[in-house]
């Protein structure tokens, strides 16, 4: 008999009573009333029947009640316990495992709860836990005050207050007790410790037997793996060579996992199915099913399991909610650190993930699947895919930067910027304060801006959006590689999705405002109208979110145009050498803190308005979330962008003519090299601020700020904490860790990453490089968080990345567009080609400077604007020069827009269009081009199908043998029990047997 068959006596003697699956679940109520003695007979009954179901943890009792106490002995005392100890004496399990006391029985899950504190009022409320719920809830309060009359001292306040608290922690211990004895009737074992070492908290231990397993891996269509195996081939012969040149070449880069060596064999896997267990290898059945698929199938029955009282029903997501349970959760294999860490899969990805002296390596995909599950595996493998191809974009991004530091003293405009002899006199750049200033002071801003303001930006712009789709192509196929390797082929994800907590207690709530009015048959759920406050509440507060980003965007705006005029009246001769480049980067650095404050903000505002629209089920409450996180985000993030790409510059007027906001402030204007400059500053920072700071900074310093506060709320030493730590129960350990709270905050990063090095790419060629490397650090820092500092995610499943994939696809579209309004209209690419190829005279650059400035008279300046100091260059100024193609004051039409303009603004649309016609059709070609499903893995899924067949049709063809032969089939070693019945089945059996 193997282990998981044999859990004890007293789980036994509860298996003959299990119903089967589907039966009305256990009720809380009791229809009519009942005498004294009834009653106090149905309570001892119910206190045996939680004897023989829990099984206690023995040698922790201080805390408990002498009832509890007596019965935990006796429960004890049913439990054969079986030989815990090897041969040389050493235990076969380790004593602070993931086990049962009996050291067997392995923890698929755990749930954690408040304990009271010991007290005389408490300890005999506590006797009271038969299932006649609603009747003793009632008389509680009365029973108490009659036990424990008040004492002449006691403040009647006080006293009142401790009963209000007992009564509402004896409806959630009523709560729990139904719950759980619903669970006994699945199949589940539970086993309960009290006595734990962290204070207040009690922890229910579930584990589920090889019965239970199989019929619900049988109802969740679970595929596992059969006897059958087949060679796999990766394409003909000499892919097939190539590949594994490949992999011998990049051996040294591949983790030291079973789960990555290359495989040439593949098991056939098949939805379990207990009549065809005689398929699957059952020699060992403590590993047919992984830790990871036992605590998903528990997590199913949970859901399932309903606590049902008059009006509504309680899941395991509205007992969290509501307190009876303070947290749930599967647990770690085992220790990472230590002596006493024995080798799992845990340590294993610890060591060959999570480490940063493996950075160079590959990821454990396989290893990653095993362990957290297919929604975890997905995206550190789209997290992988994703870094992988920003190698090619980086060398690209850093090819161009280095070749506008090879050409930039070949540049014929930023010569003549520089040059001393052309003697080029500028307007001033504010009212008053700011005086004339020469063109070659700008000689800095036009070389650095040639770095990134080249031609090589437009071929960058092209590759990039090629790139793109050559990403997206390259994940699909990579998705559907490993749909094929973990058998998630024929996965659908039509089954049912479960109801929020949230959900269920606003049910709750409107059943009970409703109990009158409402029929019986009436199913209560919540309508439109009952979330149309919700509604009108997210409207106005993302209209309010989006609003305040563009307030404060603005506000930085008058930032620098106050800044730049006090520091030209500044007397420091320091602060008046670089005022340019001081308000870049000063505005640059405020526009990042705003922007990391703000995300914060935004994230939380955002789950707060999703949780007022309480949506149905999970999956309509992430997709909200997403959503209007992802609004809020990316716009917080890309509204300085934008500001500075297409609007600075635009809306400035003209010297004597001036656009101002807010009284005298005078509208920003680019340098004369262009605004491209500024843009990638902009760019720069933002990005390094988000990752080294939110990103990096925030993950490293933030847990352990927070192990640091509760070390020194404990006031335990580092060795202590550790001694600590090494006397804690698996279960205690997971439960210091923090909460999973899914993987949509670290889609997210990625996704505003992606739009920085996509969206804007024409002005910052370097934006991939630093992507890269900080990808690099992003995957071992989330690998470590999974690893340590997580309690261990549900393993969800799914066969891609959901709506992530569609945003990625969006951006990847839009940017094409941005980035042909970048080139055409911020930088001067379309310029320099227009005057090149009709306005020079000998087809070259010279005389291009002079073409771009008009010129302006300074006695046209309006009164109160005109400079201080008009003398400050030594000389008298008549004419100046600002940057514009309009007419010069002495012609017809003095100061309105040239022809040139007209030109050149015919000539930067007609290239957004050409520009985005020709890299979408490009990109659709591509598209098109490279199939979705490889093609050796078609064949491999074709021939699994095959396989599947012929196996079922040997299977038949021996079934039709032995019936032709007159002998029937012999059953299979590991078939399985009979089914168990229901206590309704057996008695209509032993009435129909008295009958006969």
């Amino acid at each position: 008999m193997e282990p998981h068959d044999e859990p004890g006596g007293s789980t036994n003697n509860h298996r003959d009573s299990a119903e089967e699956l589907g039966s009305p679940p256990f009720s809380c109520e009791h229809s009519g009333s009942q005498q004294q003695q009834e009653e106090q007979q149905e309570q001892e009954s119910a206190t045996m029947r939680r004897n023989d179901h829990y099984l206690p943890v023995p040698g922790e009792e201080k805390n408990l009640d002498v009832d509890f106490v007596n019965a935990k002995a006796r429960g004890n005392e049913s439990i054969p316990m079986k030989n815990l100890y090897a041969d040389d004496g050493s235990p076969l399990y380790h004593p602070l495992g993931p086990y049962f006391s009996d050291g067997r029985r392995r923890v698929d899950y755990v749930l954690a709860y408040q304990i009271q504190k010991p007290s005389s009022i408490r300890r005999r409320s506590s006797r009271f836990g038969d299932a006649n719920f609603i009747r003793r809830l009632r008389r509680s309060l009365s029973m108490r005050s009659s036990r424990a009359p008040l004492q002449p001292k006691e403040d009647p306040e006080i006293a009142a207050q401790e009963q209000r608290a007992d009564y509402h922690e004896d409806d959630k211990r009523f709560r729990r007790e139904e719950f759980e004895e619903n669970l006994l009737e699945t199949g589940l074992e539970l086993e309960k410790d009290e006595g734990a070492k962290i204070p207040g908290i009690g922890f229910l231990k579930i584990h589920a037997p090889w019965n239970v397993l199989c019929r619900e891996a049988e109802f969740m269509k679970l595929k596992m793996p059969t006897k059958k195996v087949y060679e796999v081939k990766q394409g003909s012969n000499l892919v097939e060579k190539i590949r594994l040149f490949i992999h011998k070449v990049t051996a040294p880069l591949h983790p030291k996992v079973d789960a990555n060596r290359p495989q040439s064999v593949k098991s056939l896997s098949h939805a379990f199915s207990r009549e065809k267990q005689h398929l699957f290898d059952l020699s060992d059945r403590d590993k047919f099913f992984d830790s990871k698929t036992r605590s998903s199938i528990v997590y199913e029955v949970l859901k399932r399991t309903r606590c049902t009282r008059a009006k509504y029903s309680m899941g395991i997501t509205s007992l969290l909610a509501n307190g009876v349970y303070t947290s749930a959760y599967p647990l770690h294999d085992g220790d990472i650190e230590g002596v006493n860490a024995e080798s799992n899969d845990r340590k294993l990805l610890y060591e060959e993930w999570a480490s940063y002296s493996v950075f160079y390596k590959y990821q454990p995909i396989g290893l990653i699947r095993k362990y957290f599950g297919e929604k975890v595996g997905l995206y550190f493998a789209w997290l992988g895919v994703y870094t992988q191809m920003l190698i090619p974009a980086a060398i690209i991004g850093v090819i161009v930067f280095l070749y506008g530091c090879v050409t930039v003293d070949d540049n014929i405009p930023s010569m003549e910027i520089c040059d001393p002899r052309n003697n080029i006199t500028m307007c001033p750049l504010c009212d008053r304060a700011c005086s004339y200033w020469k063109l070659v002071t700008a000689c800095g801003t036009a070389r650095a801006s040639h770095l990134f303001d080249n031609p090589a930006t437009v071929f960058f712009s092209i590759f990039m959006a090629l790139w793109a789709v050559l990403f997206m192509e390259h994940w699909k196929r990579r998705q559907m590689r490993l749909n094929y390797v973990w058998d998630l082929t024929g996965f659908g994800e039509e089954e049912e999705d479960h109801n929020r907590a949230e959900y269920e207690f606003r049910v709750m709530q409107k059943t009970m405002k409703q109990e009158h009015s409402t029929l019986k048959d009436e199913k209560v759920k919540l309508t439109c109208t009952d979330r149309l406050p919700a509604y009108l509440t997210t409207v106005v507060m993302m209209c309010f979110m989006i609003t305040v980003t563009f307030a404060i965007v603005f506000g930085v705006i008058l930032y620098r145009i106050s800044i730049k005029a006090a520091l030209h009246m500044s007397n420091y001769p320091v602060a008046r050498s670089n005022i340019r480049a001081t308000v870049k980067t000063t505005g640059a650095i405020i526009n990042l803190i705003v922007i990391i404050i703000l995300d914060e903000i935004y994230a939380a505002i955002a789950r707060w308005l999703t949780a007022l629209e309480v949506p149905k089920t999970d999956k309509s409450f992430e997709e909200r979330l997403i959503f209007k996180t992802f609004i809020l985000k990316f716009v917080n993030a890309f509204t300085p962008i934008v500001y500075l790409a297409f609007f600075r510059g635009r809306l400035v007027g003209r010297p004597g003519n001036y656009l101002y906001v807010v009284g005298s402030y005078r509208m920003e204007e680019c340098a004369h090299a262009g605004c491209l400059m500024e843009l990638c500053i902009q760019l720069c920072i933002t990005m390094l601020g988000k990752q080294l700071i939110q990103n990096n900074l925030f993950e490293i310093g933030i847990p352990k700020l927070k192990k640091l506060l509760r070390r020194r709320k404990s006031e335990l030493d580092s060795k202590q904490e550790e001694e600590l730590n090494q006397t804690l129960h698996r279960h205690e350990k997971d439960h210091i860790l923090g909460p999973f709270v899914g993987l949509s905050p670290e889609y997210m990063e990625m996704i505003i990453q992606f739009g920085m090095v996509t969206l804007f790419v024409a002005s910052f060629p370097l934006a991939p490089l630093f992507a890269l490397l900080n990808n690099i650090i992003e995957i071992r820092l989330d690998a470590k968080k999974f690893v340590m500092e997580l309690r261990r995610p549900i393993a969800a499943k799914a066969k891609d990345i959901g709506i992530w994939y569609n945003l990625l696809r969006g951006l990847s579209k839009v940017a094409v567009i941005v980035n042909a309004f970048v080139i055409s209209f911020t930088s001067d690419f379309i310029p320099r080609l227009v005057y090149q190829y009709t306005y020079s005279p000998d087809g070259s650059m010279h005389g291009f400077i002079n073409h771009t400035l008009s010129y302006f008279n300074v006695s046209d300046f309006q009164p109160g604007t005109a400079p201080l100091q008009p003398l400050h260059l030594g000389y008298s100024v008549d004419m100046c020069r600002y940057k514009d193609y309009r007419e010069p004051p002495g012609s017809g039409t003095p100061y309105e827009l040239s022809k040139e303009f007209w030109a050149i603004l015919a000539a930067r649309l007609a290239f957004v269009i050409v520009f985005q016609n020709v890299v979408m059709l490009m990109s659709d070609f591509v598209d098109w081009l490279i199939p979705d499903i490889p093609k050796d893995i078609s064949l491999q899924i074709h021939k699994e199908k095959i396989l599947m067949v012929e196996l079922f049709m040997k299977e038949e063809q021996g079934k039709r043998l032995a019936a032709r032969d007159g002998c029937p089939a012999p059953p299979s070693a590991h078939q399985s029990p009979p089914r168990p019945r229901s206590r309704q089945q057996r008695n209509e059996q032993t009435q129909q047997s008295v009958k006969m």
